[in-house]
């Protein structure tokens, strides 16, 4: 009922705003003497908000700047209201808290966000950054909001604070607060100093402690001298530059404790560390900057125009203050990146740039088909033992995961595990390219032709290998048992379940989706045991000391560390593809996965359960479904990870079509190239 309320009561404010001459009737209103501002700010919003997609709530906005500015009797109605109604207010925490970081940490702000969604919070009238969530009460105002120019920001403060201007006792009360703002970040700020978390991530953070200790001092003289000039005394007047300069050095710090987490490692409390010191360093030179450039009888244009920018920013990311994402995002770059590195490391290795990579792809593709062979055979003799599904969920787990795990371990390549790895090696080339440049783009191009071919490589490999080996095992099996270890029945199934226009097609974009992030795993776990210091913790075990020696401890904590990454992003990806057939059959759902190099796999083991009898157009169709299957579980894994990648580093990478063109044209061109090694140019005759 309550809901179906609010419903009614929203389309009748939005017919209301929609009237001919809403604006002027919501402006009208803040000359009447009775008039509640914070009700009158809230329905000139609403007639400001757009009410449909295209709706130019930008007109609107500069409609309202004309009126004001064409009627001086309006604008100082309107100055008088919404200046006294701001100085009234408790602004501390909208200076402080708008747009940083809580010090709760990240888990308890993710439970308050998921909390708001359920039992919204009561606002609190009496403090500023409460009541913009009543004036903007809607989650998705910051859109509009956003799309407003910032040159019509700049002119809504300068009709509330005309430059040259008497700025009177509220302007006073305001400056007041923000002074008591600077002092409150930076005690915040000097917290940092002595954070273990930092410590632990940089040795010498001990030799910069001073810095964030003199903020404090510093910030208490500069507060002091501007409440001096505010009281008559002009000669006490500090234009902050000492104050920026400490600000500037904190900064340097938190960016080099940043620079060095991308190389040992990072965790969700150090980048919530870093990025809510960097806000807060952020947040307190724009106040001092503010606060500089506001003379002692007159308000300055340039405050003015360091206010407005700042007013946008956190109106903006306080109406965002509920959103999830827009919470992870601030959080997500240092993680993503780290993580994201990691895989791109991973992803050099999968690169064949000459021939001697090309055949070593092609030998390790084919170590990973024999494996691939042997897996399938063991997952459809799993599946004939009609065990209880969350023991046929753990079998199935156990046979991919440990499968995986010694694949990667032998050092030998799954060709569907390349694309997440390699995308995140393509988008740091795309990072670093320039557009204009013809010899940047080759240099793509040639990365593009390179992964291309390695992709054909391992995929070759890895078919070629697990279909013969497939029907060896089952026909050498069959002979050797004198019973066939897959039954007519079984071989029909397995053939059914490669038809392109079967359930085929969206079960291989799970498994793409699962390779995706099985890459993810990879990057975190390698983070984690970077960061961590896993290797030299291991060494350290007194029980492995006593066992196998210190110096073979230590090696084998090395080789953890080396490795943890690989060993548990193939582990869970197994477990993956190994249990979600069976969450499908509980959910009553049509889940399954689909695997090129299986189903490559289970094609051989089809033929040799038909007693080699199957129609040759099923066993074309059939192929054609391993085809489809692959370039599924590649394309969905490749943008995927690709997308992710370039997130992680905010690229926005606008200029496709260049590239397109030169991989279009190299094609044309130069077609081996995208399959095949460059030929090896031949020695020069040193006497010609």
């Amino acid at each position: 009922m309550k809901t179906l309320l609010t419903h009614l009561l929203r389309r009748l404010a939005g017919r209301s705003a929609g009237t001919p001459d809403a604006l002027g009737a919501a402006l009208e209103a803040f000359r009447q003497p009775d008039v509640e501002p914070l009700d009158a700010l809230r329905r000139l919003v609403a007639v400001l908000r757009p009410r449909g997609r295209d709706d130019d709530a930008a007109g609107r906005y500069a409609a309202m700047l004309d009126r004001l500015e064409a009627d001086p009797g309006l604008a100082a109605a309107f100055r008088s209201r919404v200046v006294h109604f701001v100085a009234t207010r408790r602004l501390v925490t909208f200076f402080t808290d708008s747009g940083v970081l809580p010090g709760t940490g990240f888990f308890s702000e993710w439970w308050r966000i998921l909390g708001h969604r359920v039992l919204p919070e009561a606002p609190d009238e009496r403090r500023l950054k409460d009541c913009l969530h009543v004036i903007y009460d809607r989650p998705d105002d910051w859109r509009w909001l956003e799309a407003i120019p910032a040159e019509h920001s700049r002119r809504f403060w300068a009709l509330l604070a005309p430059a040259g201007a008497d700025p009177g006792i509220d302007w006073r009360g305001i400056q007041e607060q923000m002074l008591d703002a600077v002092l409150l970040l930076a005690h915040r700020i000097s917290g940092l100093g002595v954070d273990g978390e930092l410590m632990r991530a940089a040795p010498d953070f001990d030799d910069h402690t001073p810095r964030f200790v003199a903020l404090s001092a510093e910030a208490l003289d500069f507060v002091t001298a501007f409440r001096a000039m505010l009281d008559g005394d002009r000669e006490a007047f500090d234009d902050g530059s000492q104050l920026r300069v400490i600000i500037d050095q904190c900064e340097e710090t938190l960016k080099r404790i940043r620079k060095r987490a991308m190389t040992i490692g990072t965790s969700l409390h150090l980048s919530y560390l870093l990025t809510r010191g960097e806000q807060s360093l952020a947040r307190l030179a724009e106040l001092a900057s503010i606060l500089a450039d506001t003379g002692q009888a007159t308000v300055q244009a340039g405050a003015l125009h360091a206010w407005a920018e700042f007013a946008r920013a956190a109106f903006l990311a306080e109406n965002r203050r509920n959103s999830l994402p827009f919470y992870l995002g601030q959080l997500s770059r240092l993680l993503a990146v780290r993580v994201t590195e990691n895989a791109a490391r991973s992803g050099e290795h999968y690169i064949c740039d000459n021939d001697a990579d090309y055949r070593g792809m092609w030998k390790s593709a084919a170590g990973a088909g024999v494996l691939i062979g042997a897996m399938a055979l063991l997952k459809i003799q799993a599946a004939a033992l009609g065990a209880p599904l969350a023991v046929e969920a753990l079998l199935f787990s156990l046979i991919y995961g440990l499968g995986f795990v010694a694949i990667f371990l032998l050092g030998f390549t799954v060709a569907t595990k390349q694309p997440a790895m390699t995308a995140q090696a393509l988008a740091g080339r795309l990072g670093d390219l320039r557009p204009n440049s013809a010899a940047d783009v080759e240099r793509l191009v040639d990365v593009v032709a390179a992964v291309s071919r390695s992709q054909l490589a391992a995929i070759a490999g890895n078919v070629t290998v697990a279909l013969p080996v497939a029907i060896a095992l089952g026909a050498g099996l069959s002979h050797w048992l004198g019973s066939p270890v897959v039954d007519a029945g079984k071989a029909a199934h397995l053939a059914a379940d490669l038809d392109p226009l079967s359930w085929a097609i969206p079960h291989a974009a799970i498994a793409g989706f699962y390779l995706f992030l099985s890459g993810l795993i990879s990057g975190y776990f390698d983070n984690h045991a970077a960061y961590a210091d896993i290797g030299r913790r291991v060494g350290r075990l007194r029980w492995l000391v006593r066992l196998a020696g210190a110096p073979r401890a230590a090696r084998l904590g090395d080789a953890l560390q080396q490795n943890l990454g690989g060993i548990m992003g193939n582990f869970l990806f197994g477990c993956m593809l190994g249990s979600t057939g069976v969450v499908g059959t509980i959910l009553g759902l049509p889940l399954d996965i689909r695997h090129i190099a299986f189903s490559s796999a289970n094609l051989g083991y089809a033929l040799t359960g038909s007693g080699f009898a199957l129609p040759l157009q099923v066993i074309l169709w059939s192929a054609l479904g391993v085809v489809a299957i692959g370039l599924t579980n590649l394309a969905v894994s490749f943008v995927l990870a690709l997308r992710t990648a370039l997130g992680a580093r905010q690229i926005r990478f606008m200029h496709w079509g260049p590239v397109l063109g030169a991989i279009g044209r190299r094609l044309r061109t130069q077609p081996r190239s995208f399959a095949l090694p460059p030929r090896p140019t031949p020695p020069t005759d040193a006497g010609a």
